[in-house]
Parts: C-alpha cells; structure tokens; sequence
C-alpha cells in the first residue's frame, strides 16, 4: 500500500511497524501534529487504512531495506517487533529473539550512516526481573531502576533489555539522541483479537463478546495474576513527551492501575450486560503473578502519567472487538448461504 502527500514538511518522521497496533496508532497521532510520516512495515494496517504520507512494504530484518529507507527524516519511532502475548511469546523464544535484534541493529545502524539522530525505542515491562514479580501482592508496581540484577522474561524480555543496552551504546558511541520506553500492557481498538498473538484485553473482550448470557469463558491460570493495562492514547502521548524530552534513560510508560485476571474478566461482562462464568485453565501460559507500572520516575521527569481509567478505555476497547465479532458472524453466514447456492456445506 503506498499513499504520498504532496510534500513533505520540516517535521518528517518514520514510524517502523506502522501496520501494527501501536505503529498505526501513533502514525495518527503524529499526523495529527502535523508531522509527514513515513511508515515501514512488512504489512499494511489490518483494520484500518494507514494515514502514513508514505508507507512502504519493507522488511527491516534486510540491513539493505533499512539503509534505503530509513533516511530524510527528523524523528526515527522503532515500533517494530515480532511479538504477541504470553501464549505467543512463550513459545516461539528463538524466532522472536532473532527477528527483534536483527531489525533493532539493522534500524540504529542505518540511522547511524544516513544521518537521523533522534530515535525512540519501544522496549518493555518484560525486561524487568522475574523475581520481582513473583507474587501478585505488591503495592509499589515495577519501578526503572528494579530492571537490575537482570532475570527479564526467557526470549522476548531477553531481547529487549539487549535492545535497550545496544541503543544506549549508539547513544555513548556515536552521540545519537536516543529515548527508550517500557511499555506495560497496552491496549485499544484495532490492537489484535484473535489468532494466537492477541493479548489479555483483547482475547477476553473477543470471548465475552462471543459468548452468550450465563456462557462459560476459559481463562488461562487461576485468574488471580494482576495487572496494569495503558490505553494506547495515553500511551503516544507519554512516547511523544518523552521524544522530545531532556530524559536519556529508559521510562515506564503504563498505568499504575491494578487489576486481576478474574476482576477484568468481570468488568468486560459488566460493560458487556452479561453474566458469564469463568474456567480457569491451570495448565495454560499465565505468565508472571504481578506486574504493574510504578510511575514515580515518570512523573517527576516528564510531569505526567497515564491519564484514561481502565473502565472507560477497556469500554472503548470492548466495543470495537464486538463489532469486529459482528462482521465476522456476517462474513461466515454471507459464505455459508453463497456456498449454499453451488450446493457446498460447511463442515
């Protein structure tokens, strides 16, 4: 997919995994500023259309496609990553840690030769110990500096605290201007809903939204695993404050909102007008007992934190999957009657 604006302005930037959640988020928000934005993607935006000035098919794994197109810009926004939730990042260690450095060097790298100096990186909560998170009873939340003795989650945590070293060591050895976020659990319409790589939020509004009054909905572990959830219009407005902020360490940027597995299954309902039941599902991938945002540092260093309560964004994110349930029960009875018409059943 490629759509051009007519010309490009002295704010140009380059959002890469702009066909992703995140990615395709904040290109939005970045337009919305007046910014000409490139997107980089394998793939274009699922459920919407990218309102990227520019967007290109590319996959950055290729040191040669991010040295031709990482280039010309003002801002370098690194979204993209191989990654899902627990059940997908669990499983797949090797894959996700291949891809992830591969495209994290090749972008610095080429920022590097062709000039962009002002990088942001999207790292993780899954950097920090999992010692730390042992027990779901925790008052202060994951604060930055807890990030050592390292013991991040096997693979996908692994990577990004790599990551995040390797764009500080760009920073120390060739002076480029780098700023780093922990992301914690974010979430909204168009993230995705179903298909393996879908996390809490979504996978829990897409069974509730399917299920019917008094209907059974699984849940992986005992359900009493807590939470914070960061609605993703918060979050590009705490990656953009920090882009253009004095701060050269890495910054939580989630909610300090707490939440267990069971209590948001049971607030999705409540939005929902449904009374469901729950079955936990002890042997499936549940993750850490307790994670959650400790946003004293954040606060203090940018004057701000996530500012949409769980209740009106998870309402806004339960809304859009039930749609997306709606077209797709559509789409399966348009087949079932067109297939109905050549005289094909569907099993």
């Amino acid at each position: 997919m490629l759509k051009l604006s007519s010309k490009k302005t002295d704010r140009t930037a380059i959002v890469t995994g702009a066909g992703g959640f995140i990615g395709s988020h904040f290109t939005r928000f970045l337009k919305e500023k007046g910014y000409f934005v490139i997107g980089i993607d394998v793939k274009a935006p699922e459920f919407s259309v990218s309102c990227a000035d520019q967007f290109i098919l590319a996959d950055l794994r290729d040191i040669k496609s991010a040295n031709q197109y990482i280039r010309h810009c003002n801002e370098l926004y690194m979204f993209a990553a191989n990654m899902g939730g627990i059940g997908y990042i669990e499983r797949i260690h090797a894959l996700v840690m291949r891809d992830n450095v591969m495209i994290n060097a090749n972008c610095l790298e080429a920022a590097r030769l062709n000039g962009v100096n002002k990088v942001f990186f999207a790292s993780s909560a899954c950097v920090y110990p999992l010692f730390k998170q042992k027990s779901a009873k925790f008052n202060s939340g994951l604060s930055e500096k807890d990030v050592y003795p390292a013991q991040p989650e096997p693979g996908y945590g692994w990577e990004k605290l790599f990551s995040e070293n390797m764009c500080l060591a760009y920073a120390r050895d060739y002076g480029l201007y780098i700023r780093i976020a922990r992301f914690h659990n974010i979430y909204g319409p168009e993230s995705t809903y179903k298909g393996g790589k879908e996390k809490s939020p979504a996978a829990i509004c897409r069974k509730i939204a399917q299920a019917s009054k008094n209907d059974l909905i699984e849940i992986w572990g005992d359900g009493r695993q807590v939470r914070s959830y960061c609605y993703i219009k918060d979050c590009c407005d705490g990656v953009f404050r920090l882009m253009h902020s004095n701060c050269d360490f890495p910054l939580n940027i989630g909610s300090s909102e707490k939440i267990s597995i069971n209590s948001l299954a049971k607030m999705i309902a409540s939005i929902a007008g449904k009374e469901i039941k729950i079955k936990h599902r002890l042997d499936g991938p549940q993750g850490v007992r307790g994670r959650s945002s400790n946003n004293t540092l954040i606060r203090r260093t940018l004057g701000w934190e996530p500012t949409v309560p769980l209740k009106v964004g998870m309402k806004e994110n339960y809304l859009w999957v039930q749609k997306q349930i709606e077209r797709d029960r559509f789409k399966r009875k348009l087949k079932e009657t067109d297939n109905k018409k050549v005289g094909i059943s569907i099993k």
